[in-house]
């Protein structure tokens, strides 16, 4: 089965309590600012729900399986997505949205390390 953002929005919209256009608005900008972030090469952590990395793949030569003829495919970037804990327990079946929101509520806050200047 697969989900549209329309389906998402109107689940959004209907478990808040909010005007569908204000829930299609907040997630057309969410998803903005995710492509924006990409597109600048950054990478977009979601603690527990995973990593948005870009990737660049290498050049390489590659066959035409029509005519056999060897092609040269210029590097691409790409978007590469690790999956974080909490979703991967959830594709596994091992954590249930109650769980998964004690896990949250009892996980210790995590001091981030200052940045390294290079």
């Amino acid at each position: 089965m697969t989900t549209t953002k329309k389906d998402l929005i109107d689940r959004i919209a209907e478990s808040t309590g909010q005007r569908r256009p204000l829930v299609r608005e907040i997630v057309q900008k969410f998803l903005d600012e995710v492509t924006d972030e990409l597109r600048k090469g950054n990478r977009l952590e979601f603690r527990d729900f995973g990593i948005f990395e870009v990737k660049v793949r290498a050049p390489r030569r590659a066959q035409n399986p029509k005519t056999l003829e060897r092609v040269e495919v210029p590097a691409k970037r790409t978007v590469k997505f690790k999956v974080g804990r909490l979703l991967r327990e959830g594709l596994d079946g091992r954590a249930s949205t109650e769980q998964r929101a004690a896990l949250m509520e009892a996980k210790p806050k995590r001091m981030r390390a200052p940045a390294r200047v290079v």
